[in-house]
């Protein structure tokens, strides 16, 4: 809504209602605009943003209830974001649903009605894996809380619910301090689940009950997947992750970027770990539900290396799943990494040699010619990322930032309010997801809200495709395109996407009438 009577002052105070059959079923949030200093790259854009320019963009979610103030501001646009959560057992029809901003005294100041067809089919369960990489760290660190304390665990939770309403199904679970963003020889705020002791130099020690207890939180917020956080430093796997242990009674740093990562005692370290980790996940009887890293990001002068210290996770991982994010095809080609996440905008040499499993991710890299949250593209950018992954096949897609209130390298904290860059580090909306609440819970965010649209789009899509034929589906989807689906190709307007819903919807009702 938007401010235009002149007679208005700069101000007008109202609430929002909702009459309707699914009134219960209807939730609001108000749309606020943040502060974007860093849109995109110099150079690194195309013509397929808002704009380019710093300024005040939508992407904020405050939850709204009746009681919540409203504002009408004179010359100012604002919104109200609206879901409606279908109960299971909803008979399928046609739902008008009114929504008005009244006065404190019920006086209309604007209304309008929505019709909502209900169709009478329930969209399979989310098969893709999703994963947001999540910072424990970054928690404890922006409300000045000690990390493991009843109040950080109890925030924690509410940031994976939050990742888990949203479409996300694995999280990345920090054994050790996660080796990620973090400048060579510094450190990031110790956050490792699992407590390392040793007594007169004999052998390691490990406690998983902190382990178990996150576990605890993502089988209660319905998380199905566990990413156990990279044994190795992040672009070339040379160092080990910040290890804390209590030695001979002391707690003190026993590994980090001082530590060769194929030096004997870091190898002797991982040979009694490991077993220790893969037996105890499989006395809970999770072992089935873990991925494993081994370094972020290795680039093709990094083979040798790789190689040597995955051969040291190989003694204990057989059966088990082992992937990084890999963008290179002659590394993939050597075989040192059978599972590879290329990023989106280097699929092409991966999807014509038919990798099994193939998986995507974006980060701040990806800002031409692809789909990407960035703060500053608009909306059908982001969401066309479901069709581009069915289309293609895609089973998983990765992005590295639900929570991360760093700068580069993690040299500095940020209030995420004023900063969504990590100070000029990545185009704003690359590092975050969520924004942190007063109350310890997260605030989402358009641009999050946009990737979980997407995946629900790949969930009606795969209903559609059981019960017309993918023939169908595909014809649905590029059917009237100038050129086709690809990663690299998109139609540039929101009502492609609003339109192939409609078709993929109408698809499943005729299908079950």
């Amino acid at each position: 809504w938007r401010g235009t009577n002149d007679r208005l002052d700069h101000k007008q105070v109202v609430f929002w209602r909702v009459e309707s059959p699914l009134a219960d079923a209807v939730s609001a949030q108000v749309v606020e605009s943040v502060p974007v200093r860093f849109a995109t790259y110099k150079t690194r854009y195309d013509d397929d943003y808002l704009r380019r320019e710093p300024g005040l963009y939508p992407d904020l979610m405050v939850p709204a209830s009746h009681e919540k103030q409203l504002y009408i501001v004179y010359a100012d646009t604002r919104s109200l974001w609206i879901d409606v959560e279908i109960p299971e057992n909803q008979p399928a029809g046609e739902y008008p649903i009114t929504l008005s901003l009244v006065t404190a005294s019920g006086e209309e100041v604007l209304s309008e009605t929505f019709t909502l067809t209900v169709v009478g089919a329930q969209i399979p369960a989310q098969t893709v894996q999703h994963t947001e990489w999540f910072h424990a760290d970054c928690l404890a660190d922006y409300y000045r809380i000690p990390v493991w304390s009843e109040e950080h665990w109890r925030i924690v939770e509410n940031f994976i619910a939050c990742a888990a309403k949203n479409s996300v199904n694995m999280i990345l679970t920090p054994v050790f301090t996660p080796p990620r963003d973090t400048a060579v020889g510094g450190e990031r705020t110790t956050v490792q689940l699992v407590d390392v002791c040793r007594e007169n130099g004999g052998a390691w020690q490990f406690d998983f009950a902190k382990l178990g207890r996150w576990i605890d939180i993502l089988d209660r917020c319905g998380v199905q997947y566990i990413e156990i956080s990279h044994l190795f430093t992040q672009w070339g796997a040379g160092h080990a992750p910040k290890i804390m242990a209590t030695v001979d009674g002391e707690y003190k740093k026993v590994f980090g970027w001082e530590t060769d990562s194929l030096g004997e005692e870091y190898t002797s370290f991982l040979d009694q770990f490991l077993p220790a980790l893969l037996g105890w996940l499989k006395e809970r009887g999770v072992d089935q539900r873990c991925v494993f890293h081994v370094s972020d990001e290795p680039h093709l002068d990094h083979l040798d290396q790789y190689r040597r210290v995955r051969a040291i996770m190989d003694k204990h991982h057989a059966g088990y799943y082992i992937m990084d994010a890999l963008s290179n095809f002659e590394f993939y080609k050597t075989g040192a990494l059978p599972h590879p996440i290329p990023s989106c905008n280097h699929q092409d040499p991966f999807l014509e040699t038919k990798v099994p499993g193939l998986w995507t991710y974006y980060c701040c890299s990806q800002g031409v010619g692809v789909t990407n949250r960035f703060i500053a593209m608009p909306g059908y950018r982001t969401r066309i990322l479901g069709v581009q992954m069915f289309k293609h096949n895609i089973v998983g897609f990765l992005q590295w930032g639900f929570n991360f209130y760093n700068s580069q390298y993690s040299v500095d904290h940020i209030d995420p309010y004023h900063c969504n860059d990590g100070e000029y580090f990545f185009p704003a909306g690359d590092g975050f997801a969520v924004y942190p609440a007063l109350d310890g819970t997260a605030y989402e965010t358009l641009h999050f809200r946009l990737v979980a649209a997407a995946m629900q789009d790949i969930r009606a899509l795969a209903l559609a495709e059981k019960l017309c034929g993918r023939e169908a589906v595909m014809e649905a989807i590029d059917g009237g395109l100038e050129e086709k689906i690809t990663f690299f190709s998109y139609p540039k307007n929101a009502q492609y996407l609003l339109g192939l819903r409609e078709k993929i919807n109408t698809m499943i009702a005729d299908a079950i009438r």
